[in-house]
């Protein structure tokens, strides 16, 4: 593997802000690597879209991601996960890592009862993909899923701690305390940023998975195996963020869902 190759920028994206929870937990297991990321904030939100639009979108953002020589992609988007990882994966030169199989993986090590709750948007609930896959691992396990589409816009509206917030989350939660789950897994990108209100509400035995932080560890295996990784340096790697609109609450949304300040963020075309 050549030196190029290990200093080329790690490639990630989402339908928009959501999946910079991802890249914060990718910066801080892996500091030194460069990061490219791409909202697709002019066709967001791809929860309401059909399964065949989302593979087109992600196909004509790893097109876009290739230009710049990405050594590897995650898809940091569950939707995308659910409906295109597996087509990207056939069709790339480059590992593709989505954030459900890091999520299943983790919620399988948490469960001490096998009662295990998902919570997501209503595409990533309907496709099914979490649910499919636990089963398949776990066929004695016991799922509660719910589908909470009001989450991403209160999140988006930083309504983090507002009284609203925890009154529909307790209802959207309510199934999984009836069901008595130990384990529940936040599959969406926007969610860490709720995992405080969310753990008030389901108590504090009860496990949240986080599939940022999953997905961030997922990578960080795969470039180990395949030798990709960037040599440590004292300084940190690169982020480069872009979006295919630029709304006015964007750069702020991105600095909160980042943890830190953004100097500039490009706005680009794909497809």
């Amino acid at each position: 593997m050549s030196l190029e190759t290990h200093d080329q920028p790690i490639g990630a994206f989402d339908s928009g802000v959501g999946g910079l929870t991802v890249v914060q937990a990718m910066r801080e297991l892996l500091p030194s690597e460069d990061i490219l990321y791409l909202g697709d904030t002019a066709r967001v939100p791809y929860g309401n879209k059909s399964p065949e639009t989302i593979v087109r979108y992600s196909r004509e953002i790893m097109t876009y991601l290739n230009k710049y020589k990405v050594k590897a992609v995650v898809v940091a988007c569950n939707t995308a996960s659910a409906h295109a990882l597996s087509v990207l994966q056939k069709e790339s030169n480059v590992p593709v890592i989505g954030v459900i199989a890091p999520g299943v993986e983790a919620a399988r090590a948490a469960t001490r009862n096998k009662r295990i709750g998902i919570i997501g948007t209503q595409g990533t609930i309907q496709s099914c993909a979490y649910q499919n896959l636990l089963q398949r691992l776990e066929p004695d396990i016991s799922i509660t899923a719910v589908a909470a589409p009001l989450l991403v816009s209160l999140v988006e509206e930083d309504w983090l701690s507002h009284p609203a917030t925890q009154l529909i989350l307790e209802e959207y939660l309510a199934p999984m305390k009836a069901a008595k789950v130990d384990t529940v897994v936040l599959a969406c990108t926007h969610y860490p940023l709720l995992k405080p209100l969310a753990q008030r509400v389901l108590g504090p035995e009860v496990v949240l998975v986080d599939s940022a932080q999953n997905a961030a560890g997922a990578l960080a295996g795969v470039l180990q195996n395949h030798g990709l990784n960037r040599a440590a340096s004292s300084e940190a790697g690169r982020i480069t963020i872009c979006a295919t609109d630029l709304p006015a609450q964007f750069s702020r949304l991105a600095e909160r869902f980042l943890g830190q300040r953004i100097e500039a963020i490009r706005c680009v075309t794909v497809g």
